[in-house]
């Protein structure tokens, strides 16, 4: 039996991409699987898949990498697919020993703009330049890529052209997604709001929206609904002044939850929002939340993403716009209250778009062919 060893250091081992979808499936396709993950601590077989992660993401470079090195020479696998830069080197120091392809799965910036943020000029611009050479680094070192999103292919596509890859997007298998398309009850309507409650995800333009809409529509009532939590403390304080500073009457606030049970949270929802600040991080990614939005049937309200726009048309289901237009965006919202009947078909078209184009099902063999053509 051929073994797949998933490596990351940022990911938890029970990550959504990682174990709910890319290790069952290749687990589904006879392959023994394996994830260690550095920042969470587990070690045992869950749904036939073996764990061996250790929450040691404080440690040195040289520690993690040892740390993975004896977990390859234990696990002896064919195929060893990385999250990050760590994981390749890992990865190829192995490779010296055994033959293995060393898959290198990208679905976030490197550097991402959090890395840089406790950095002053001008040290920020030289990190950021170390951290890319870390990245052409690891690229070169790994013999194949997989990327979430067309945008992500940049650097490593361009510098090794000749090197085996695919396009991985974010498509949730349907088993998770429960599907809950609404008919708008009149005079009422529930916004909702889901992820990081930063200014910078757009929880402020967010709010600048449901402000505007309700001196639009005085008569109906705005429920607003938030599934998420701050990360910093920052982040705590902007969002509690934003609570303070427009005060709305009808808002829930509800804790993140578990992956499998994250449409369930929003089932309530009519409309759904991301209004994410348009800065060159956010313009070139293409947010997983936008499937499961689809998936359990609900209209979308989305920034004009570049990394949106080169994958799909989002028209027949929703909207791409300037995030912080609150005015087009409020008139976009009661132009649906006033025709309940478009929205009703925009409901309909995202779970259809969904379950015809853009979940897992559709590019489930095509991730497990790449894998076994790997290994050959």
């Amino acid at each position: 039996m051929q073994k797949v060893l998933f490596l990351t250091t940022a990911h938890h081992f029970n990550d959504d991409r990682i174990f709910f979808h890319q290790a069952k499936t290749l687990a589904e396709e006879g392959f023994e699987v394996k994830i260690s993950s550095l920042s969470s601590d587990m070690q045992g077989n869950v749904d036939g898949i073996q764990i061996e992660s250790y929450s040691i993401l404080e440690k040195s470079v040289q520690e993690k990498v040892e740390t993975f090195k004896k977990i390859c020479h234990s696990f002896q696998p064919d195929c060893i697919i990385c999250s990050e830069p760590i994981a390749v080197f890992a990865a190829k120091k192995y490779q010296k020993e055994k033959k293995v392809s060393v898959v290198y799965d990208i679905t976030e910036w490197y550097p991402a703009m959090s890395m840089l943020e406790a950095y002053p000029y001008p040290v920020k611009i030289i990190h950021a330049v170390k951290f890319f050479l870390v990245q052409l680094y690891a690229g070169f070192l790994s013999t194949h890529f997989i990327f979430g999103e067309s945008t992500k292919k940049f650097p490593l596509a361009y510098f090794f052209p000749f090197k085996k890859s695919m396009i991985l997007p974010y498509y949730p298998d349907e088993k998770y997604v429960v599907s809950n398309i609404k008919r708008l009850t009149p005079n009422e309507i529930t916004l909702c709001y889901t992820g990081v409650l930063s200014q910078d995800k757009g929880i402020g333009n967010f709010f600048r929206v449901v402000d505007s809409l309700k001196k639009k529509v005085p008569e109906t009532i705005i429920k607003v609904l938030i599934v998420g939590a701050a990360r910093k403390e920052s982040d705590e304080k902007y969002f509690k002044n934003l609570l303070s500073e427009y005060n709305f009457k009808h808002i829930e606030i509800r804790k993140p939850t578990s992956f499998e049970y994250f449409t369930e949270t929003f089932a309530d929802a009519d409309l759904c929002f991301d209004l994410r600040e348009l800065n060159f991080e956010n313009n070139h990614s293409l947010p997983i939340k936008l499937f499961y939005y689809i998936g359990a049937g609900k209209p979308v309200i989305y920034s004009n993403l570049k990394g949106i726009r080169e994958h799909m048309d989002v028209s027949a289901f929703g909207k791409l716009i300037d995030p912080q237009n609150a005015e087009i965006i409020s008139d976009l919202i009661v132009n649906y209250i006033r025709n309940p009947e478009h929205y009703n078909a925009l409901a309909v078209n995202a779970r259809k778009e969904f379950e015809e184009k853009y979940n897992w099902k559709v590019i489930r063999n095509f991730f497990a062919d790449f894998v076994k053509k790997s290994i050959k």
